[in-house]
């Protein structure tokens, strides 16, 4: 086997105590194969050749140069091309992903630790506005998940609320777990039907996009619990720019897979690294990524605890994120 595919398989099969020693061997084919991600480390640490030391030393890209640019590690032709979502005039990220199978797999390993087999679940996806795009990488992981339950009622629904309702009779009766995974925006146009989806896992991705009114995470969660009855609101947390996910079981505190990590930085030093429990830019280390970039700065605030679960604060205007994005400029590839 070449590099690649021994990181593949040392990858797949990660143990957690190995994350950080893995990382390091993923920044250094990446650091070899991917010539934007060696011109922004060069340009950072005005060096050659600079060899990290530790997991804490390696340098984030920031994400909006999937924006700009093509973000790749080797040579090679990719199965698709995921793009963000984005309001009107708005540049949209693009990931080119080499092997989808890789993607849904981990994606699908990633759910089912925290969630139990799908065969044991009814699945929903309330996804108006990425579904009709084409490509959204959230919308492939749906249709992996509603594939593999392997249940007829399990599917996506637009804006046909009353087909969804009568899609979740049917599936109570099955006695099977029924899990209802929506955009921020579907749900709350939901919760005001005044539902009981007590007996329901609701999971919340996001996306206001400013469809919907804009609301503090929590408000909207406690709209959403009084609307539908609910104890807790699941959510879900990842990216066009990344292949991993995390997931909050009700309480408002992520817990990523088993592949990433996550960094806070400082706001305005994006090289200084903040302590846990202290608020700051979310940093997420993606090891799935590898044939991409694996060390991505994000545009979210966030807190990181001491067990290495997280909490979303809110966005961040990436033009606030100094010193990493003022690279971008530097670098024509």
């Amino acid at each position: 086997m070449n590099e690649r595919d021994d990181l593949r398989k040392e990858i797949a099969g990660l143990d957690r105590t190995d994350f950080d020693s893995v990382a390091l061997k993923v920044y250094r084919y990446q650091y070899a194969t991917n010539p934007l991600y060696k011109k922004f480390v060069e340009l950072l640490k005005k060096s050659e050749d600079f060899r990290p030391k530790g997991v804490s030393e390696i340098p984030f890209l920031p994400i909006s140069f999937f924006k700009t640019h093509q973000i790749q590690s080797g040579v090679w032709k990719e199965q698709s091309a995921y793009k963000s979502s984005a309001t009107t005039g708005m540049t949209r990220s693009t990931h080119f992903v080499r092997d989808d199978e890789w993607y849904l797999s981990l994606a699908q390993k990633s759910y089912e630790q925290v969630y139990g087999p799908l065969s044991n679940q009814v699945f929903f996806a309330l996804l108006p506005g990425y579904i009709e795009r084409g490509d959204s990488s959230l919308v492939a992981m749906a249709a992996r998940f509603i594939k593999e339950t392997s249940n007829p009622l399990s599917g996506f629904y637009l804006h046909d609320f009353e087909a969804l309702l009568e899609g979740i009779k049917k599936a109570r009766e099955s006695q099977k777990q029924i899990v209802l995974l929506g955009v921020s925006y579907a749900l709350y146009q939901l919760a005001g039907q005044d539902l009981d989806f007590s007996d329901l896992v609701i999971m919340e991705t996001g996306g206001m996009k400013g469809i919907g009114p804009e609301m503090p995470k929590l408000a909207f969660h406690d709209y959403l619990r009084k609307g539908m009855n609910l104890n807790s609101v699941h959510s879900e947390y990842g990216m066009t720019e990344l292949l991993s996910q995390a997931y909050s079981v009700g309480n408002g505190i992520f817990n990523p897979s088993g592949l990433m990590d996550i960094y806070i930085s400082e706001l305005t030093d994006p090289l200084s690294w903040m302590q846990d429990e202290r608020g700051g830019v979310v940093n997420v280390i993606d090891l799935a990524n590898f044939d991409t970039c694996s060390f991505i700065q994000t545009e979210d605030m966030g807190i990181r605890y001491d067990d290495g679960s997280f909490q979303l604060l809110g966005r961040v205007d990436a033009a606030e994120i100094r010193g990493c994005n003022l690279l971008a400029s530097d670098i024509a590839l």
